[in-house]
């Protein structure tokens, strides 16, 4: 019975082309204006490291200005000190720990006619790779003395190793950052999440650095931050270099792997217990507080999905209900138009149910055209808006399989919602008015 309902639906629809054009228009639009919006909120705000969601957990620590608080929504800073995050290295607790910030060298290959260039870098304790599952081509990290001894060694990205090395095995070579030979020790493959969940302080879309370097080469190269810098005037301090180590500047990304409830009571406990020391020497002179967040509260808090993006969320599905409006508009003129013929099927012995869910499937068929059309409507306004941002979301400027299939949806439910009223009123026809006016 669906495939001749699906058959009458057809021919119905090619039988008034144009109405049934400013249908499947009406869904195309509002779907495609929709699923744009949607599709790039959704992007916006996946989290690539959902399986590690419960193990992974970023540090927060309030070093701040004992008279004014941290403008963050749980008032405690995003990134940490240098002080604060060498002492946190030496925990055990955690099964993995990384800190780690941007940088960036001047970078040279000797014996090449490659001109020197600047790329940007991540500092970095190696278990970096480990905890954000970074896939390497060719080699792997540093070993663990290079995190305590200045070992000049380096990772590339595959778009650097590309660059200097034409894409071979560079493991063992050297480049020259700086001035000062570095060894090249792996080459990571592609890798570039968006958002950039371990770092959302510097340009949550921005692409991943081109290459990464021991956390321990600081006071070596006087290596500074090339990302968000933010601190208050605690009093005296050593001149110089030293000096910026030793303030209350925050600018090191801090994250810890604690598998089990176990670990995370012995790492609060030890947090506490660091935290109450320093207030002994005074230091973190506001009350006591810290925070671990998992990589979904992370991306939360620092509200990588703005209101805005949700308020605009919200109108594309409020233009979506007034197309699905007009679409009902347009649709009861053309039920009705046919109220002659659907009064002869009653008359022939067809019930209400069967009358309602003919149309219902018409309205069916127009909203699966209607999702298609969409889809690509929706392709071109991603589009639009990766140009229209000049790269600065190149990354989720996308539209997958799975929000492809929620246009067809979302066209679906609008078109079934559409005709439900009118096909409605098409099922009441009164066969003996039109049996009468035959």
């Amino acid at each position: 019975m669906i495939v001749y309902y699906l058959s009458l639906a057809l021919r119905s629809l090619r039988s008034t082309p144009i109405l049934s054009a400013l249908m499947v228009a009406a869904i195309a639009i509002g779907v495609g204006a929709a699923m744009t919006v949607l599709s790039l909120n959704y992007m916006m705000s996946r989290n690539a490291l959902q399986h590690k969601d419960n193990v992974l957990l970023a540090v927060q620590l309030d070093s701040w200005d004992p008279n004014e608080a941290f403008d963050t929504a749980n008032e405690l800073p995003w990134q940490l000190t240098y002080r604060d995050t060498q002492a946190l290295l030496r925990s055990d607790i955690p099964t993995h720990q990384v800190a780690m910030h941007r940088f960036g060298f001047t970078v040279e290959l000797e014996d090449s006619q490659l001109r020197p260039f600047v790329a940007s870098a991540r500092v970095t304790s190696r278990d970096l790779f480990t905890l954000f599952d970074v896939p390497f081509l060719y080699g792997g990290t540093w070993d663990r003395v290079a995190d305590s001894t200045s070992t000049q060694v380096v990772v590339l990205s595959k778009a650097t190793n590309d660059k200097l090395f034409g894409g071979g095995n560079s493991v063992g070579k050297s480049i020259t950052l700086n001035s000062e030979p570095f060894t090249v020790v792996g080459v990571i493959d592609h890798w570039n999440p968006a958002p950039k969940v371990y770092d959302l302080n510097n340009s949550p879309f921005a692409d991943t650095e081109s290459m990464f370097v021991p956390f321990s080469l600081h006071r070596k190269f006087e290596i500074y931050s090339w990302g968000n810098d933010r601190g208050w005037d605690s009093g005296p301090r050593p001149e110089g270099y030293e000096g910026y180590l030793q303030s209350e500047s925050t600018w090191i990304q801090y994250w810890v792997e604690l598998r089990n409830r176990e670990e995370k009571q012995q790492y609060e406990a030890f947090l506490t217990a660091y935290i109450e020391g320093e207030k002994a020497q005074g230091r973190f002179q506001r009350p006591l507080k810290f925070a671990l967040s998992k990589p979904s509260q992370w991306l939360l808090l620092n509200e990588v999905l703005r209101d805005d993006n949700r308020v605009l969320g919200w109108v594309s599905l409020a233009f979506l209900l007034v197309c699905v409006i007009n679409a009902v508009a347009l649709l009861l003129a053309k039920f009705l138009r046919k109220a002659p013929e659907a009064g002869v099927r009653r008359a022939l012995g067809a019930s209400r149910s069967a009358l309602f869910i003919q149309h219902l499937i018409e309205s069916a068929a127009i909203g699966i055209m209607g999702g298609a059309i969409g889809i690509v409507i929706a392709l071109m306004g991603i589009r639009a808006s990766r140009h229209l941002a000049m790269g600065g979301i190149d990354t989720v400027a996308s539209m997958n399989w799975l929000m492809m299939l929620a246009a067809i949806g979302l066209a679906l439910i609008a078109s079934l919602l559409a005709g439900l009223y009118p096909a409605w009123r098409i099922s009441q026809t009164n066969p003996a008015t039109y049996l009468k006016t035959q």
